[in-house]
């Protein structure tokens, strides 16, 4: 009996090793065609290349002064706001405007930082802000002319913020952001 229970007992004192461990959470790799951006023709003051994954831009809103469209990404459930106003000897409260509506995310975010922007080819010059954290708008920015034209633009995505999960479709966009931002030629 005692051949039979020691070495029965000594197989539980071995195999009773470590505890088990739970395999930590992962996220998705996600990959992203290569961006191929096209020339937008809508009627606007303003022209601007937009990447051929957004849908094609069907409609101008228009609100007072404010022209606005909006650059729809299905795929990513994303979509990057522009609003365009006109210069009127209000350039200083509108660039308030760009700067409280990126300062309201303070809040829910972790940090914000500011890419300064300028293309004298263009006559184009901006600010765009990086938001990091859960809030609501990963990218915030604006172009202007100092003259006669103002654009502000924002990117949010449908979904609840997650700074984890949607930091590949936020890197991606902010790509397109910057595009919008260089390609940008005013209309006289």
């Amino acid at each position: 009996m005692k051949r039979i229970v020691i070495p029965i007992l000594s197989l539980f004192l071995i195999g009773c090793g470590d505890d088990p461990l739970p395999k930590p959470k992962a996220y998705l790799r996600l990959e992203y065609p290569k961006a191929t951006y096209e020339k937008s023709s809508i009627p606007l003051p303003f022209s601007f290349e937009k990447n051929e994954l957004a849908e094609p831009i069907s409609s101008v809103k228009s609100s007072g002064s404010t022209k606005g469209v909006d650059i729809k990404y299905p795929g990513l459930k994303a979509t990057i706001y522009l609003s365009y106003k006109g210069i009127n000897n209000n350039l200083d409260s509108l660039l308030r405007d760009a700067q409280n509506l990126t300062q309201k995310h303070t809040i829910k975010a972790d940090e914000i930082s500011q890419n300064e922007f300028i293309n004298t080819e263009h006559k184009t010059y901006g600010m765009l802000y990086e938001i990091g954290g859960d809030a609501a708008s990963q990218s915030q920015f604006y172009v202007t002319d100092s003259l006669n034209h103002f654009l502000s633009g924002s990117l949010y995505f449908y979904a609840k913020p997650n700074y984890d999960s949607i930091y590949p479709a936020s890197e991606y966009l902010k790509k397109d952001i910057k595009r919008i931002m260089e390609s940008v030629e005013w209309k006289e």
